[in-house]
């Protein structure tokens, strides 16, 4: 297990708007979540990854009091959850997975519903109102049916519910789940500007929305926290799995590149016509393109096209998650 981040670290920070320590919960002989350990700090936007059953959804409903943990400690802005869940409440604006909506009320119907369960006064509700729909961009679709939303929108009116007591924290379970292509650019923009003075955890299935958006990645799988931190630190990880993808034309090409220092494998993936094509495997912080494009100039051969090609996160993601599996 990779952590960047270690659990004395986590608790001196003093700007950490969620803490979780050590928590477990079960259902019955089934351990959902096992023994995790994070923090949130103030500000971050923090991607929470997993494969399906992973556990994403049990730790955010922990984090909102939905749940309650068998063991271990969750803190929300310093405020433990065992003894003040009300207050901790009051500090999370949650949209759950498949942003449970009641779709024959008007959307200012059921904000209005939403602002009286949350107890808001008639001032506090007319102003944080003003707020939501200027920050979701559902003001033309105010008086509107729910059910006649697209589902980009609807998914709007969630986060709009979600902010309504303007809240510093905010938990996002898939939310650009179902939307096309469009609508997730304008959900991920969404979000990026309601991080601007939020503390916000999402969970999501699509990566490239963690590349944009997020500060910081949170990845477990089966109960467990796998890794933890930056994109960046997460893909170097994996520096060792670089290759070189080269097209070229001339005679004993693989052979000869087999000598060059820094090259452990070598494929042919096409060996067609004159055109060659292959992927080089290359040691850990190597680079022997240089050393390839003498010998390219040496041998005389065509170099058509040469290119580092490293990890994506979805490579990773899909590395961590399956090597656990199969330990």
């Amino acid at each position: 297990m990779i952590l960047f981040y270690t659990l004395n670290q986590i608790m001196e920070n003093n700007n950490a708007k969620i803490l979780v320590e050590n928590v477990t919960k079960t259902f019955g002989s089934r351990v959902a979540v096992n023994s995790i350990n994070f923090s949130i700090n103030k500000g971050e936007v923090v991607g929470f990854l997993g494969p399906n059953g992973a556990g994403k959804s049990t730790t955010m409903r922990l984090l909102t009091s939905y749940y309650t943990q068998n063991s271990g400690e969750i803190f929300i802005d310093s405020i433990n959850t065992k003894d003040s869940d009300i207050e901790t409440r009051k500090k999370i604006g949650y949209l759950p997975e498949n942003n449970p909506l009641y779709g024959e009320m008007l959307v200012k119907d059921y904000l209005k519903l939403i602002g009286d369960l949350r107890n808001l006064s008639s001032k506090e509700y007319k102003s944080n109102l003003t707020n939501a729909v200027d920050e979701t961009g559902i003001h033309e679709y105010y008086f509107s049916p729910i059910n006649q939303l697209s589902k980009g929108y609807r998914q709007r009116v969630g986060l709009a519910q979600a902010i309504l007591h303007q809240p510093e924290i905010l938990i996002l379970d898939e939310p650009t789940e179902g939307l096309d292509p469009n609508q997730r650019v304008s959900m991920r923009n969404l979000i990026k500007s309601l991080g601007k003075q939020r503390t916000i955890m999402l969970s999501t299935h699509v990566l490239q929305e963690v590349e944009t958006t997020c500060n910081r990645i949170i990845l477990i799988n089966k109960g467990k926290l796998i890794t933890e931190g930056t994109v960046k630190e997460i893909l170097n990880t994996q520096n060792k799995n670089q290759t070189i993808e080269l097209e070229m034309i001339g005679k004993n090409i693989h052979t000869k590149l087999n000598s060059i220092n820094g090259i452990e494998d070598i494929q042919i993936i096409e060996n067609e016509d004159e055109i060659k094509k292959f992927i080089i495997s290359i040691q850990e912080n190597s680079d022997p393109r240089k050393d390839i494009y003498k010998k390219a100039i040496e041998e005389k051969w065509i170099l058509l096209t040469m290119s580092k090609t490293t990890p994506k996160l979805e490579d990773v993601f899909k590395f961590l998650t399956i090597g656990e599996e199969k330990e």
